[in-house]
């Protein structure tokens, strides 16, 4: 069993001088990383998987080439996978325990895996989604990169990306919005090879992460990627995207190859989540799909390749294993430097790749995620055995659909791993209620921007219900720490600061490259509600306002809830505020 990792403080880590390091090998040069991560396609999306409609050749390539941990297993939704992937942490351990309800951020003071890179020598550089804060200090560049190209929210159409546009849209290049060309993949994926090949030039050994936004809906794609799928009726569209995924792995593996760094370079692929899209086609046999405990939402499909690393022959592998296991990889496998006593709830499958094991040491790996989080909500994974929910028990070997509960033939199993929950529950439990601010008020970045998808305990992430104004008369809180003495003002909007409107106005349907958002519903609004930290406020709105503009004094060090709404003439509630802007005089 893994114990629970002990937190350590940001200045704790980056306070720590080269002799607290273990001396990393000398005689040999550093391999380069790259972590390629896609969003939403399950283990079943791939024709190397079994799936009879879509053709995937180059991930099926690497597939051959690669290392495969056939029972590895993500979180059932993205950023708390992301985050686990990026701290060696369970999801309930460092925070971002949810993809929106103000549960999308890891910690402070966790050290992450850029952190580790860039410590340790490498040029960082990420591309695509981020997803685990999109406020300082939580942005990638906040966390360890050098390079940080990628957008907001959990996708290009996101409610705090409202509007945006998969072909010739808007993503931040560390920090600053800038127009991109052509379709978001290809973007990432060009910009990453400029990246590396910048690096290689330089001699300069690279971590890059590459963590696509598609196949995630909504599936906009050129038909092209589509038409071959046309059969498959919803599947296609969703199709498509991985096809135009496919075709850019194609064009990295000729990248690397012709830059001589395909030897030397460790090249890891995941998917984040189970099937999405694609589940009512194949879905591997399994029962389950995204955001659900069953094995079909979140058994993944994870392949490593190190042509130079003396790994084992391209094999299955069979070893239970999770994404909090990546980071102890890496660093054993790179020679990382980490903080003195640093420890993670995964652990290292650096023998296992090398065949110096076949196995690792009887472990239980706990599955768990929500946006309101409750005990047993879980599944607990203990070789071939699966605990769903603390009452229903899976025999995998015998039963890989999950078809059949065994709990009452096993009550011993079933005790131990409960047992096993009940300890570790136990250790992530306190710290549950302890939502992370977004910090306002730092010289790092002033104004701060926020959006419904960080409303406390809300689901409001998404385009549909911004525009359907959805969550109720009031919405919900942002939970805010006050970095600076001073006097704020507090803008709230019905719509996203980037594209305004009118407070009262509806927001006219819009045509996209490969899609389309509907008309956003208009809210007679003719002032706002504003209660932060112990002020209750009140403002009237004029005729064409794009918002409603408040000015509070805040103490620094403040760690309160900041709430706006909107109301009509009568002073009856409406709806929240959906986007706020916080900017310290």
């Amino acid at each position: 069993m893994n114990p629970i990792a002990t937190p350590l403080t940001r200045r704790g880590f980056l306070g720590c001088t080269a002799a607290t390091f273990p001396a990393l090998s000398q005689n040999r040069a550093k391999p380069n990383v790259i972590v390629l991560m896609t969003d939403d396609q399950g283990y079943g999306d791939l024709s190397c998987h079994g799936n009879p409609v879509l053709k995937t050749p180059a991930m099926d390539r690497l597939h051959a080439e690669s290392v495969r941990f056939t029972d590895f297993h993500s979180a059932p939704m993205c950023t708390p996978t992301r985050g686990q992937l990026l701290t060696g942490w369970d999801a309930l351990h460092n925070g971002a325990t949810s993809v929106t309800a103000g549960r999308a951020i890891v910690r402070r003071g966790i050290p992450m895996m850029p952190e580790l890179f860039r410590a340790s020598g490498y040029a960082t550089g990420v591309f695509g989604k981020w997803h685990v804060g999109d406020t300082y200090p939580y942005r990638p560049m906040d966390r360890g990169f050098d390079v940080a190209k990628y957008h907001h929210g959990f996708g290009i159409s996101s409610a705090v990306e409202l509007g945006n546009d998969y072909a010739n849209g808007r993503y931040q290049d560390n920090g600053v919005p800038k127009k991109f060309e052509g379709y978001c993949t290809d973007f990432w994926f060009d910009e990453a090879m400029r990246f590396m090949g910048d690096c290689a030039s330089r001699k300069k050994p690279f971590f890059c992460y590459l963590p696509t936004n598609t196949p995630h809906g909504p599936a906009w794609v050129d038909p092209k990627y589509s038409k071959p799928y046309a059969g498959a009726r919803q599947a296609a569209n969703f199709f498509g995207m991985i096809s135009n995924l496919n075709e850019n792995m194609a064009k990295l593996e000729t990248f690397l190859e012709q830059h001589g760094l395909k030897e030397n370079t460790i090249y890891v692929f995941l998917t984040d989540n189970g099937g999405t899209g694609g589940v009512n086609v194949f879905n591997a046999g399994m029962r389950g799909r995204k955001t659900q405990l069953y094995h079909g939402g979140h058994r993944v499909p994870c392949f490593v390749r190190w042509p130079a690393g003396k790994l084992k022959a391209p094999s299955d592998s069979s070893v239970p294993a999770q994404m909090q296991d990546l980071l102890p990889t890496l660093i054993d496998l790179c020679g990382l430097k980490t903080p003195a006593g640093a420890r993670f709830d995964g652990a290292s499958l650096a023998k296992v790749l090398r065949g110096e094991a076949e196995q690792l040491d009887d472990r239980m790996l706990v599955v768990q995620y929500g946006q309101i989080i409750k005990k047993w909500e879980s599944c607990v994974i203990w070789g071939k055995w699966r605990l769903v929910n603390g009452t229903e028990l899976y025999n995998l070997q015998e039963d890989p659909a999950e078809k059949q509960d065994v709990a009452a033939q096993n009550e011993g199993v079933v005790q131990k791993m409960r047992a096993h929950y009940e300890a570790w529950w136990s250790r992530v439990e306190p710290a549950l209620r302890e939502y992370v601010p977004v910090v306002v008020g730092a010289p790092h970045q002033n104004p701060v921007h926020l959006c419904s998808a960080d409303w406390q305990d809300i689901y409001c992430d998404n385009p549909n219900a911004v525009l359907s104004g959805a969550a109720g008369p009031q919405g919900g809180p942002w939970n805010i720490l006050v970095d600076r003495d001073g006097e704020y003002e507090i803008a709230l909007a019905r719509w996203p600061f980037h594209d305004p409107l009118p407070l009262h106005a509806s927001r006219p349907p819009q045509k996209l490259t490969y899609g389309a958002l509907p008309e956003g519903k208009a809210f007679p609004i003719a002032g706002a509600k504003l209660t932060v930290a112990g002020q209750d406020l009140t403002a009237k709105a004029k005729l064409g306002d794009a918002s409603v503009v408040f000015r509070v004094r805040l103490k620094a060090g403040t760690r309160t809830q900041m709430h706006g709404w909107f109301q009509d003439e009568t002073g009856t509630d409406l709806c929240g505020a959906y986007y706020a802007r916080v900017r310290r005089v």
